[in-house]
């Protein structure tokens, strides 16, 4: 917002006939700068709460990722699947604030890593302030809760307060610091120096966040191996179904409902005109728009998963249905501000195709996965990357990330093979550092017997041997053992005919 100011030489030749003109100039003035001030204010004060609130919205999806991971393990793992994800907000929260806040937006820094506001000292500044922080730890803590979903039911608790940590403190951070940050080397808002004169353009995190988190479980399932009994002596895939897909749909849902303040949230404020001003379109437009885009991908992301897997296996699949909605959501995450609504259809359709086909190379590999995080995390978020590259429009390409006359855009649109190839190099490189940083820490683990949990304890289910009891009370009517002593039964009538006296017999008394 332009700032309202004057001096009392612009207002005194208009003045000039009043006897004592410079005095009230200088009073118009000064009643300028207040107003101006106050307008000042009220912009900061709306964009904080607008900041804020997306800030709730994407710490409720930790309630998602509860439910979504809770209703896809087995009854005998519920508490310390709920745990983890409580645990992954706890840690993720005081790593975080010590490192790695700083390690992403530390500015000024390096194009590597950031160096400044450990612990936020010397924070707030003003380039942000703390909703921007708590913003920031919400994303942070959405990577590690889809990390720990690959690696269920069978991880030890340690490695997941080692693994959550790392990942929110240092992992994470350097990856939202490359892309995100203004000091990134491959960051759409540096001031100079861009990658393909473009940057990568991740707008709230299919990179960053999904692919962080998918590429982290990948490496944990795969050195930790499959669950007992996911696949039968003969290499063949059985199913080890969760055990409530109502608890899966309210997850998804929540996640839905929290997607809300991931994707519009990522513009950080909401009061900022485009143009000259003034008219009804301005950045709440985009807001509104990101928001479209959102619901069209995953809806048509559910849609197609639905018909699809209806085709392959013969029935209609909540749960599948679910995992597809949310892959079309991931997709659609990083260019979700840039696109046209049309576009994000085509983004979900494909998404839906991208979570089937990965799950079926699992399958063949022997990848274990209980909630399809990887497949669903990684391997969608990398189509959304190449999706973004593709179809990102000019206009809505200036108006986010403004300040760069020609900068490139989508390749179907006219705008070249830059932006893509800035796609491209995310995808490499977000690979191979979560490769390099998280692969080599679950190996570690495993060696120092860290990561996986005793056959015995596996079989049993670590509700009952790690967390103290299960997580439902209930009652097994085959289990003689938890009968009461004394029972009453139902005596089931039989078809003995009335006597002759005319006597009712017993059983038809």
């Amino acid at each position: 917002m332009d700032s309202l100011t004057c001096t009392a030489s612009d207002l005194v030749p208009l003045l000039s006939s009043s006897a004592n003109a410079t005095a009230l100039a200088s009073f118009l003035c000064a009643r300028f700068s207040t107003i101006s001030s106050q307008l000042s204010d009220a912009t900061h004060a709306i964009d904080n709460t607008y900041l804020l609130f997306s800030a709730y919205l994407v710490f409720a999806m930790q309630l998602g990722f509860a439910m979504l991971c809770a209703g896809s393990v087995r009854a005998k793992n519920t508490m310390n699947i709920m745990l983890t994800n409580v645990l992954d907000a706890a840690a993720g929260a005081l790593s975080y604030y010590l490192f790695g806040f700083a390690f992403a937006f530390g500015a000024p820094s390096n194009g590597f890593i950031g160096r400044h506001f450990f612990g936020l000292k010397a924070y707030p500044s003003p380039d942000g302030d703390y909703s921007f922080f708590l913003y920031q730890w919400a994303f942070a803590i959405a990577a590690a809760g889809i990390t720990s979903g690959s690696i269920a039911e069978r991880t030890q608790f340690v490695a997941y307060l080692i693994y959550s940590s790392f990942l929110t403190g240092f992992v994470y951070p350097v990856v939202s610091h490359w892309f995100w940050s203004g000091d990134g080397w491959a960051s759409p808002i540096r001031p100079n120096n861009l990658l393909f004169d473009s940057g990568a353009i991740d707008f709230a995190g299919s990179g960053v966040v999904h692919m962080v988190g998918g590429i982290a479980g990948l490496w944990g399932a795969l050195i930790e191996g499959p669950r007992i009994g996911r696949f039968d002596r003969a290499g063949r895939s059985v199913a080890l179904r969760g055990h409530s897909a109502s608890l899966v749909v309210l997850g998804t849902f929540l996640l839905w409902f929290g997607w809300y303040g991931f994707n519009p949230g990522s513009f950080l404020t909401i009061m900022k005109g485009y143009g000259g001003g003034g008219g009804y379109y301005g950045q709440w437009s985009a807001v509104g728009r990101t928001a479209v885009t959102t619901t069209l991908a995953g809806c048509t992301a559910a849609l197609t998963t639905l018909f699809s897997k209806r085709l392959l296996v013969g029935h209609w699949n909540v749960v599948d249905v679910c995992n597809g909605l949310l892959g079309g959501f991931a997709a659609i995450t990083s260019g979700c501000s840039v696109v046209e609504p049309w576009a994000a259809i085509i983004c979900g359709f494909v998404a839906a195709w991208v979570l089937i086909g990965f799950n079926m190379l699992a399958a063949k590999f022997k990848y274990d996965d209980p909630l399809e995080a990887a497949q669903l995390h990684g391997g969608c978020g990398a189509w959304g990357l190449l999706f973004t590259g593709l179809f990102a429009t000019k206009a809505y390409v200036n108006e986010v990330y403004p300040g760069l006359p020609g900068r490139p855009y989508g390749m179907f649109m006219g705008g070249g093979g830059k932006l893509l190839g800035a796609q491209i190099i995310q995808i490499l490189v977000i690979t191979g550092w979560v490769t390099a940083t998280m692969g080599p820490l679950f190996y570690v683990l495993k060696k120092m017997n860290l990561l996986r949990i005793s056959r015995e304890d596996e079989t049993a289910g670590m509700d009952l041997t790690r967390h103290g009891g299960f997580a439902y009370v209930y009652h097994d009517e085959e289990d003689i053992s938890m009968r009461p002593a004394f029972m009453m039964t139902k005596i089931e009538p039989n078809n003995a005919s009335p006597s002759t006296d005319g006597q009712r017999s017993p059983s038809n008394v």
